[in-house]
């Protein structure tokens, strides 16, 4: 059962329930103070081992701790400058849902730096005992999901048998399954609930495998080794779409495109891109939307015509369920 508190400061994840799930609250930042139950045996040093973030009161974190796995909502509140550091004997896990900065600078010990300026949906992984450093001059107003593991505690490889298994850094990298699955328990923590342990458990163990698959470079299940569109198709499919953008485009006619049959094609691109095509093609026409909305001109009616909104309500509506803003709002960001 899922144990609800509210906290001013944040929680260590030097302690790892070895139960169930607990959930804490925060509208400011790390302190030496863990949230832990009477009985919880730590599996890493009690030491703080959150990511540190500066200035801390332009943050609200919300934390899940269960067994040998932290997850934490970061949720940035001013337009500010700010640092993000990490150093710890965990794993972490970052999940940018949304970022952007003009300026700034990100640094993982055993890679280069990156002054990438837009990470959304931009994965970084930094192992135990690594350096973990950035800061932002932001855009927009960052969302993040940070996870942290128990390196004692993860899976082991999928060929050797051996663990823990030695995992490698990653900067700014991109895999749907892995962001999928935090996205879920991103919105699990979120809307949490008394009877929802057994699927953090079940989640939070889904993503643990994940990393270490992804480390040993083994294809996921759901890879289109078989039944996927082949390399050809998927380029041929791609293009159309971009150059059709603001045109409603039929599955029969993306299908006709690569030789196969409606009902074939669809489940194909959904297994070699992770999403159905009429998704696939309505975020495209949203990031695009994006890039003309960080102009000053032109206005947001037009720019739902330019990707193919017939209306503004219906363009609103789109940008609002994929993005989490308006256009409006999100134009607003960016002045």
């Amino acid at each position: 059962m899922l144990v609800n508190s509210q906290s001013t400061d944040m929680a260590s994840y030097g302690a790892f329930d070895q139960s169930a799930p607990s959930l804490c609250q925060t509208t400011t930042s790390l302190s030496d103070r863990q949230v832990r139950r009477s009985g919880e045996r730590p599996s890493v040093d009690k030491t703080n081992h959150a990511v540190e973030v500066s200035s801390s009161d332009i943050v609200k974190r919300r934390a899940v701790t269960w067994d040998g796995i932290g997850a934490e909502i970061v949720q940035v509140t001013k337009r500010e400058k700010m640092e993000f550091r990490f150093r710890a004997p965990l794993h972490l896990l970052a999940v940018c849902e949304q970022g952007m900065r003009s300026d700034g600078d990100t640094f993982v010990e055993g890679l280069p730096r990156s002054r990438l300026r837009d990470m959304t949906r931009k994965l970084t992984f930094v192992p135990a005992g690594h350096e973990y450093h950035e800061w932002h001059d932001p855009r927009v107003l960052m969302r993040v999901a940070y996870f942290y593991f128990d390196p004692a505690r993860m899976p082991k490889h999928p060929d050797t048998g051996v663990t823990p298994v030695p995992l490698v850094p990653r900067l700014y990298f991109e895999d749907a399954t892995l962001s999928d699955t935090a996205l879920k328990l991103k919105r699990l923590i979120e809307n949490t609930g008394s009877d929802s342990g057994p699927y953090f458990e079940a989640l939070g163990t889904v993503l643990a495998h994940e990393l270490v698959r992804l480390n040993a470079g083994v294809p996921r299940i759901e890879a289109p080794v078989k039944g996927g569109l082949a390399a050809w198709q998927q380029r041929t499919v791609i293009n159309y779409i971009e150059k059709h953008l603001a045109e409603q485009i039929s599955l029969a006619t993306l299908a006709e495109l690569v030789g196969l049959s409606p009902y074939y094609f669809c489940r194909a691109f959904k297994q070699s891109l992770g999403m159905p095509p009429h998704r696939y093609h309505n975020n495209r026409r949203i990031e695009h939307a994006k890039t003309l909305l960080a102009k000053r001109a032109p206005s947001v009616t037009d720019i739902g015509l330019t990707v193919g909104f017939c209306e503004v309500s219906s363009f609103t509506a789109a940008f609002h369920k994929t993005t989490g803003l308006t256009p409006t709002t999100y134009r607003r960001t960016l002045a």
